[in-house]
């Protein structure tokens, strides 16, 4: 009986512990393991939730050196990356707050005297869970049901992940969008916003308290405009737009093998920046950032201005064709280069009564102007858009809207105000703008006075111009020789504005940052290609790089470089001649689309690689010189009738020899060529040269860009090492050689010479002489390529995020 009592009081003594044990297991297995929890339980400061997969993290935490106390969910590899904060406006003043459900079943967060000071409003659910899914949503829902009753990508803070969205809820007028935090330790709604602009075309914009300071161009389809930059990481991380009856929205995904990544309004200056989780050194990596540069402050140069980021000496402003700057009426503002006033046009139009002697000029390779008061028609082709335009004496431009379809692209922007917010671009897209028909006449206007003569003069007219013709031609021949001698000739401005017909866009064949090329044809009916610096190029260090151009090229005698015929060096021209190149450069063939990829057979493949290793080993020393070329990359790469490599842009080329004693302090970075020891500090060797070759035949096989963060590479060790070599060649490429074990032997010796181009240190790189013989004789022998380490190789983390984040804007032009 004694035993029996003493038995009950101890169970009476633990029926508290009992009554409360679920809790405290719920509990438990909440801090840092379950990613869930039910009604009636509770998560308190110290506890949290971890999302299935364990790269979520839902708790309390106080940011930077504030002592406040917030809810919020961060990466759980990076405990300090919070991307999501509910009570942001609301903080907690000590660690007493509670998560829970409330009476009528909504999630809301208790201060210590159990106050609301943040509620997600849930609907009214028999059975509420609320849990952190793997994406790294927390979600409410009733019992197991997949409709979510609440979630929190609906409440971005100042980050975008995988999932969420930008944009406009048309059936409750609600918005989706990013405020940027106050500042490092307050994370309440700061000066900084970005929202999708839904009206015109889609773009993304970002405010400061209400005031458009940075677009990133209209979306054309596959990317928005101003940010060809996405291209580089689109297979990763794709974009999507969305627009229904329901919605208008912008957002992104992840492949299944994408590293962690975020897109985050900063409380600094209000800037954009793409960053992915780098596994391999623990850190966050910049894909991209933006505003790039000052060209992306909104309409910097006023209505009509274009902005140029490569013409700082001009404060980076001037006019589109046809318009004038509008002169400060302040001298003041005028001495500082204040360009915000615009552009005024220089002769009016002419247009009433639906008739019209205007034209219209392209202003190629731009960012779309702001379209927010533009009117689109995605339906209709470019041509049609024309007609429209030039029908409607109020259109002062027209563009395409998309690009997916390639050529011109289709659909319809036009522009009836004046168009702001224009800059030249990478990979930009053209803009046609309206222009008196004086702006047209000035180069072409035909001698009437002759046309009034009477007839009986004609023939002794026709005989004057036949002279001229012959006297014009007899200059031009000759003159531009197909193989000049050591002295490269010069030749006047008049004879390459006739070749070209005046620089017509019509024989426009490329544009870059600092040039832009024309296709000439001589009267015999050759062509040559003309490079053309822009005036904003012309800088001193702009006109050093022209004069070392002529120079180098001068000198230089191979079957794998481009010949330079002539160059012209008139008044403020600065012009190049070159042999022209009709299959254009190789950059279009292995990262083309895949009937131009496929045109490149193995065996064509391995033509081009032993062609440009010959080209470079000349350079090294072949000439009597050794000649760094410093910007060895596809796009420098041209082709010409019969498939032949030629090296390009030697604008950035060192006679190395003759500089070693004054180095050029100028470093030209291309990312994904550049090598390691170069991209540090500068150290410029022809091992330099030797790690470029290495990565574009590794390109070159795969049909694969290599890109900043070095994936290439990597992935070419990870395949060597595993000895799946196979994997690595393009699928594109046909036919392969018959003999499978033919095919092995020489993409195994293909890609060991690329990994050993591509060594971390200079003194392991072979020399060009030797990588041609490793090429082209099977008895050479061929050393082990190292791998690099994971303290700054080529193919390790390190070096990665040092090009990354240091250089990604320091990007190179193509010639083609």
């Amino acid at each position: 009986m004694v035993a029996t009592s003493q038995l009950l009081v101890r169970l009476l003594l633990l029926l508290p512990l009992i009554c409360f044990l679920p809790l405290s297991i719920q509990t438990s297995a909440a801090a840092g393991v379950a990613d869930k929890f039910e009604r009636g339980l509770n998560l308190t400061d110290g506890q949290t939730l971890v999302s299935a997969g364990g790269s979520y993290t839902l708790g309390f935490f106080s940011p930077g050196a504030s002592t406040k106390r917030y809810l919020g969910i961060w990466f759980s590899v990076s405990n300090d990356t919070v991307y999501w904060v509910a009570n942001r406006d609301q903080p907690l003043p000590d660690k007493s707050g509670m998560l829970v459900f409330d009476d009528v079943n909504s999630l809301v967060l208790l201060d210590g005297a159990r106050r609301t000071v943040w509620s997600s409003n849930v609907m009214a659910a028999s059975a509420p869970v609320v849990q952190l899914l793997q994406s790294g949503n927390l979600v409410v829902r009733n019992g197991s049901s997949d409709t979510f009753l609440w979630q929190s990508f609906d409440h971005p803070t100042d980050t975008l992940l995988p999932g969420m969205k930008l944009g406009k809820n048309l059936w409750t007028g609600g918005e989706w969008k990013l405020t940027a935090w106050r500042s490092a330790d307050d994370p309440s709604p700061g000066d900084y916003s970005r929202t999708l602009e839904t009206a015109g075309l889609p773009e993304l914009v970002v405010w400061k308290r209400g005031v458009k300071t940075y677009r990133t161009g209209p979306w054309n389809g596959r990317y928005f405009n101003g940010v060809p930059e996405v291209s580089w990481y689109a297979d990763k991380y794709p974009l999507r737009v969305t627009t229904s009856p329901s919605e208008k929205t912008y957002g992104y995904t992840a492949a299944p093998d994408a590293f962690l990544t975020r897109v985050v309004l900063n409380y600094t200056a209000g800037g954009v920046e793409r960053l992915v989780w780098d596994t391999g050194v623990g850190e966050w990596v910049s894909y991209f950032k933006g505003p790039r540069d000052p060209c992306d402050a909104y309409a910097k140069c006023g209505p009509f201005g274009l902005c140029d980021g490569e013409a700082a000496s001009s404060g980076f402003c001037g006019c589109v064709d046809g318009f004038s700057p509008v002169v400060p009426a302040s001298p003041s503002t005028q001495e500082v280069k204040d360009s915000s006033g615009g552009c005024r046009r220089k002769a009016a139009l002419d247009c009433a009564g639906g008739k019209s002697t205007d034209g219209f000029k392209v202003v190629p390779g731009v960012k779309l102007p702001d379209t927010q008061n533009a009117t689109v028609d995605m339906v209709i082709e470019l041509e049609d858009c024309r007609e429209r335009c030039f029908a409607d004496c109020s259109c002062l431009a027209y563009a395409a809207a998309d690009v997916r379809g390639g050529s011109d692209g289709t659909g319809c922007v036009i522009w009836k105000d004046a168009i702001l917010d224009l800059r030249f671009v990478d990979g930009g897209s053209n803009v046609y703008l309206r222009l008196s028909k004086s702006e047209f006449d000035d180069h072409k206007r035909f001698p009437t006075l002759l046309v009034a003569t009477p007839v009986a003069s004609i023939f002794t007219i026709l005989l004057v111009v036949f002279a001229i013709w012959w006297r014009r031609k007899s200059r031009v021949v000759g003159v531009i020789p197909h193989n000049p001698a050591m002295a490269v000739p010069s030749v006047s401005l008049a004879i390459i504005k006739e070749v070209t017909r005046n620089f017509s866009d019509g024989n426009k064949i490329g544009q870059g940052g600092f040039s832009v090329v024309y296709k000439g044809q001589l009267p015999e009916g050759r062509l040559i290609a003309v490079k053309r610096l822009k005036q904003s190029a012309l800088t001193t260090k702009g006109k050093k790089d022209f004069v070392r151009e002529v120079e180098v090229m001068a000198g230089l005698r191979h079957g794998s470089l481009v010949r330079l015929l002539a160059y012209c060096n008139e008044g403020k021209e600065r012009i190049l001649i070159y042999e022209y190149m009709r299959n254009r450069s190789l950059n279009a063939y292995i990262f083309g689309a895949t009937n131009l990829r496929a045109s490149l057979n193995w065996a064509r493949r391995l033509e081009l690689l032993h062609g440009i290793a010959h080209g470079v080993a000349y350079l090294h020393g072949g000439s009597g010189e050794s000649v760094i070329h410093r910007d060895l990359k596809p796009g420098n790469i041209l082709l010409d009738d019969e498939w032949k490599p030629k090296i390009a842009d030697f604008g950035t080329a060192k006679l190395f020899a003759v500089d070693q004693a004054a180095p050029d302090q100028t470093i030209v970075i291309s990312p994904g060529y550049a090598a390691p020891e170069y991209v540090r500090g500068g150290d410029m060797t022809l091992k330099c040269d030797v790690y470029s070759f290495g990565v574009i035949l590794l390109e070159t096989l795969s049909g694969e860009r290599n890109g900043a963060l070095q994936r290439l590479l990597a992935h070419a060790w990870e395949l060597w090492e595993q000895n799946k070599i196979v994997e690595l060649l393009d699928t594109t490429m046909v036919p392969l050689p018959e003999s499978e074990q033919e095919l092995l032997c020489e993409l195994q010796r293909c890609i060991q010479i690329g990994l050993l181009c591509v060594q971390e240190m200079p003194g392991d790189r072979p020399a060009m002489s030797v990588v041609v013989s490793m090429l082209t004789s099977t008895t050479s022998k061929i050393d082990w390529p190292k791998r690099p380490t994971n303290s700054d190789g080529a193919v390790s983390s390190n070096s990665s995020h040092g090009v990354v984040t240091g250089l990604l804007s320091h990007t190179t032009t193509d010639l083609t």
